[in-house]
C-alpha cells in the first residue's frame, strides 16, 4: 500500500474519530432537554434492558457454571478448591460480567437501536420532527444513550448473580463441594467497593460507548 492511500485511510480515520466526538458533545448538550421526554427514556430502558434478560440470563448461567467445572479441576491441583466461589465471583464481578454483557448487549439492543433510527432517518421521520419544532437529539438520540447507561448496570447485576447461581450448581450441587464453604469463604473476600461497583461503573461505561456508537451509526 503507497503512502498517499495510507494517509488517506489515516485522515479518514481521524475524521470519524473526531465526528463521533462532536456528536458525543451533541447528546451531552441534549441530554437535560431530554429530561422532559423521560417516558421515552423509561420505554428504551425497557426495550434495550428487559428485552435483553433472556439472552443474559441464560449466557450468565452457562458462563458461571463452565468457569466453574473448569476452575474446580484447576484448583483440585493445588488443594485449593475451597476458593472456588471467592475466584468465580471476582472473575464475574471484576471483568467477565461487564465485559461479557456488553457483547450481549451491543449484539442484541445496540443493533436494534441502529437499524430504528436508521429506519427513521431513511423514511424523513427525523426532518418531519425538525420541521415540528421538536428536536430529534432530545427526543430520539438522548434517551436512547441514557437507557444504555442505565440498563446495562442493571444487565451486569442479573448476569452476575445467574453466574453465581451456575457456579454453585456446579460445585455445590454436582461437584460435591461444601456450601458453606462456598458462600463463606466468596463473601469473605469479596468486597462491595473495590469489587462489585467497579465492574457497575465499568458497565456504564461500556453502555454508555456502545449507545453512543449505536446512534451515531444509525
Amino acid at each position: 500500500m503507497n503512502a498517499p492511500r495510507r494517509n488517506m485511510m489515516l485522515a479518514d480515520a481521524l475524521a470519524q474519530v473526531g465526528a463521533v466526538g462532536l456528536f458525543m458533545f451533541s447528546i451531552l448538550a441534549a441530554v437535560p432537554k431530554s429530561l422532559r421526554h423521560y417516558r421515552e427514556t423509561v420505554r428504551q430502558v425497557w426495550f434495550v434492558g428487559a428485552m435483553s434478560l433472556v439472552i443474559i440470563m441464560t449466557c450468565g448461567l452457562f458462563v458461571g457454571m463452565v468457569l466453574s467445572l473448569q476452575l474446580y479441576y484447576v484448583l483440585t491441583n493445588f488443594g485449593g478448591t475451597a476458593a472456588l466461589g471467592t475466584v468465580v465471583a471476582l472473575s464475574m464481578f471484576r471483568e467477565l460480567g461487564p465485559v461479557v454483557t456488553a457483547l450481549l448487549f451491543a449484539g442484541r439492543a445496540g443493533t436494534s437501536m441502529t437499524a430504528e433510527i436508521g429506519l427513521m432517518r431513511a423514511t424523513d421521520q427525523l426532518s418531519a420532527m425538525e420541521m415540528m419544532a421538536v428536536d430529534p437529539m432530545s427526543y430520539v438520540v438522548a434517551p436512547r444513550f441514557l437507557a444504555g447507561i442505565l440498563a446495562m448496570p442493571l444487565l451486569v447485576c442479573i448476569f452476575n448473580a445467574l453466574g453465581l447461581l451456575g457456579a454453585h450448581l456446579v460445585g455445590v450441587s454436582w461437584l460435591g463441594l461444601d456450601n458453606g464453604t462456598f458462600w463463606g469463604n466468596m463473601t469473605s473476600t469479596v468486597e462491595v467497593w473495590s469489587d462489585l461497583l467497579n465492574g457497575v461503573w465499568k458497565s456504564a461505561a461500556f453502555g454508555a460507548v456502545i449507545a453512543l456508537i449505536a446512534t451515531f451509526q444509525g
